[in-house]
């Protein structure tokens, strides 16, 4: 279904881009306390909105709904005090909906009006932080984005909700038997995570190795998991899967009630990542076979439609990079080849499948780029057979392409250990963001198109 007239109109553009900066400052670095709410990028040419009115705003992570059915609505989190906001894409107004310091957003439903919510309560007197192995119970809240009425869906004893399905009729989630938490410390308020560890010499190693480290340890502890499902009209829960693995990234099918996809986490050259199963108990299928030492594949993600996988493939890692993707009724393969600096954290996908993202990475990240601190467009472009000759089993063959980029966003002054997490617009006309660029974190769109 297309939806007119909802984001940005003509006449309210003019009125934002009054005055805007030509180029971005950097609280940071040059002292300037005053984050524009509007900008046109110095580098790029292209449009930038602040869309959060509080610092210590996010945007969801990139494969977690925030979008409305309708596609008038836009969820973030707010901070001081903590809670849930949602953004009018066509008015660009912010509204609080819901706060708590105990709470944490898990993702828009993907036909009603209501975000779903975690609510643990403190112990001790502290706030427990939703980390990696939770042993607390959680309870699982619902509230309307019209109304902000409140209703309860279910308390699990231990674990996390990972995602929906498509009608709204149940959860998933994980939970392991016994606590471990990867991160070493309280976390600083600008940052996604915290990790540390040191090298054979004793000296600290970067965020992004220390993360391997802390990770491999987590998958070598061998943890007992369950996978579980919770009905949202009664609260049943039904264990799906028991599992050493470490169950992560779990995904519903986004036309698929009952298709399942998820992860071994673990340092990607050492797993294998990319799965599929059903509530059923469908015996589990790995989606991508390695065929070299070092090749990781990884964050991994649904196209709307739900024909397709994607995923960030590296043959071997750090070294040549790709986005691929796998059909899974017809088992067609895709590899788009890209240059180092275009490597990103996450990649994303438009609604009509036309228009790839991604949202850049530094140089001590798995790629080692060295001008890759960037907001990407990509456009894949098929590698066509020479004179229209094919090889005889050309249709059993990963299909080559290349992904053209354009760049959308400067964002030198981002510090990546806060992932800038990209999605498109509903519409595809804009890409929304997580940054720290200004210093506080703050929710940006970026027009695709410039004018």
């Amino acid at each position: 279904m297309k939806h007119k007239h909802w984001l940005l109109p003509a006449s309210l553009l003019l009125s934002l881009f009054l005055g805007a900066c030509a180029a971005q400052p950097d609280s940071a670095k040059t002292g300037v306390t005053t984050i524009p709410k509007s900008w046109i990028d110095a580098d790029t040419g292209h449009k930038i909105v602040r869309l959060s009115d509080e610092p210590g705003s996010r945007s969801l992570y990139f494969h977690q709904n925030a979008y409305a059915a309708s596609g008038d609505k836009l969820l973030i989190s707010v901070d001081n005090p903590k809670g849930v906001a949602v953004v009018d894409l066509t008015s660009l107004k912010v509204t609080r909906l819901y706060q708590d310091p105990n709470i944490g957003i898990l993702f828009m439903g993907p036909k009603g009006r209501e975000v779903y919510l975690t609510h643990i309560p403190p112990q001790d007197g502290q706030v427990v932080h939703p980390q990696n192995e939770l042993q607390s119970p959680t309870k699982i809240l619902a509230v309307n984005i019209d109304t902000g009425a409140v209703r309860e869906v279910a308390t699990i004893a231990r674990g996390k909700i990972h995602s929906i399905n498509s009608d709204e009729t149940l959860l998933i989630g994980a939970f392991a038997e016994e606590e471990h938490n990867l991160e070493t410390g309280p976390r600083d308020s600008r940052f996604e995570a915290r990790y540390e560890a040191v090298d054979a010499n004793g000296q600290p190693l970067s965020f992004a190795d220390a993360k391997e480290v802390r990770m491999d340890e987590r998958l070598e502890k061998r943890i007992p998991m369950q996978m579980f499902t919770i009905n949202i009209k009664t609260g049943e829960q039904r264990t799906i899967m028991h599992s050493t693995d470490w169950l992560n990234h779990i995904q519903f099918s986004p036309v698929d009630p009952e298709l399942v996809m998820y992860s071994h986490e673990g340092p990607w050259h050492k797993v294998d990542r990319i799965w599929l199963t059903d509530i059923h108990g469908l015996t589990p299928q790995s989606i991508h076979t390695r065929m070299m030492n070092m090749e990781i594949a990884g964050h991994e993600f649904w196209s709307f439609d739900g024909s397709k996988i994607y995923y960030d493939l590296q043959t071997p890692r750090g070294q040549d990079f790709w986005l691929a993707s796998y059909d899974i009724q017809t088992g067609e393969r895709v590899w788009r080849h890209m240059e180092r600096d275009e490597w990103s954290v996450h990649f994303n996908v438009s609604r009509d499948g036309s228009m790839f993202a991604g949202d850049g990475g530094d140089s001590e990240m798995v790629a080692k780029a060295k001008d890759g601190k960037w907001i990407y467009l990509f456009d894949s472009q098929a590698v066509n057979d020479v004179a229209g000759i094919s090889a005889r089993n050309a249709k059993d063959l990963i299909k080559p392409a290349t992904l053209k980029a354009t760049k959308l966003v400067n964002m030198q002054h981002h510090d990546y250990r806060l992932e800038p997490n990209i999605t498109f617009t509903p519409d595809g006309k804009w890409l929304v963001f997580r940054s720290n660029m200004h210093g506080p974190v703050h929710v940006y769109a970026v027009e695709i198109s410039k004018h």
